[in-house]
């Protein structure tokens, strides 16, 4: 299944970009992709799912080839939620299936309950549907600053991004992104660069900071509210040695990915699937055929 197009959509900042496989009068199901990456995180798994679906893989934001915010936009995560239902409109799609790669996956549980009835099938690809605030409780206010000031020194600083060559920018893309492969990286920077007469430069806006600056997160209380208002159905795939906390240091307590796993299983019952696979959080990009069976055989499921 080749790529058929690139697509450039138009919204108010500028553009979002995406690239679609398949035939557009097939079901729809949209590819959000994971904080820093870009569409190209979905290029080795869509050749291996069913042929029989529209696929299409979105840039964020300031990410990938789509445009970055306006100068007093800030990045905030109910933006990135919005931008999904842009696209929906752009593409008129009235229902989707959600594919969702880590920060993707936040991003599409957190749509899935606000717009209940336009999603079909929820796919979270070594993610969750929502960041439980259970270690971050004490930050969360810090967070907020530190976004705001970063925004506001980025914005009152502008300098043209750094020049350096590919095999630079692919060792230091590597050094600050462990479980992502060379092949791996390789892809996600043919899409997150740009060629300069002196070498490449990142496509991305500075003015992204660190993930947890833009999460929402929330109480399990929340949590539990939010995923009776889903309508999807939910596959959750999890990589064994994949992450289980938005800041690593946490990621060895596996209590709050259990709470979820099981207020997903105790609300949703059997619109509810949990798979674990061995990998790590780039499974889908490293060992694409690892995880394409469980969500091919899951998008093709009946309700």
């Amino acid at each position: 299944m080749g790529l058929i197009s690139e697509l450039k959509l138009a919204v108010p900042w500028g553009h979002i970009a995406a690239k679609a496989w398949g035939s557009q009068q097939s079901p729809p199901v949209l590819c959000l992709h994971g904080w820093l990456d870009n569409a190209n995180s979905f290029d080795r798994l869509i050749p291996l799912l069913p042929k029989d679906f529209y696929y299409v893989a979105m840039d964020f934001g300031g990410h990938g080839l789509s445009s970055h915010y306006n100068p007093g936009l800030p990045y905030y995560h109910q933006n990135f939620v919005s931008e999904v239902r842009r696209v929906m409109a752009a593409l008129k799609w009235d229902r989707a299936s959600l594919v969702g790669h880590s920060f993707g996956g936040i991003v599409g549980g957190m749509f899935s309950c606000i717009f209940p009835e336009m999603v079909d099938r929820l796919v979270l690809l070594d993610s969750s549907p929502f960041v439980l605030d259970s270690h971050e409780m004490g930050n969360l206010l810090t967070y907020k600053r530190k976004a705001l000031e970063h925004t506001l020194r980025v914005e009152a600083s502008p300098r043209p991004p750094s020049v350096c060559s590919p095999q630079e920018m692919l060792q230091g893309f590597l050094k600050n992104n462990s479980h992502v492969g060379k092949e791996s990286g390789e892809l996600l920077l043919q899409r997150g660069t740009t060629r300069v007469a002196t070498g490449v430069v990142l496509n991305r806006d500075r003015r992204i900071a660190l993930p947890e600056h833009s999460f929402d997160f929330v109480s399990r209380e929340l949590f539990a509210h939010a995923i009776g208002k889903l309508q999807a159905r939910v596959l959750l795939i999890k990589a064994t040695e994949g992450f289980y906390d938005v800041r690593r240091e946490h990621d060895t307590d596996r209590e709050p990915m259990r709470f979820m796993i099981e207020t997903l299983r105790s609300i949703l019952r059997e619109r509810f699937q949990f798979v674990e696979v061995p990998g790590n959080h780039y499974v889908h990009m490293n060992q694409p055929e690892v995880v394409a069976g469980a969500v091919g055989s899951f998008l093709r499921s009946q309700a």
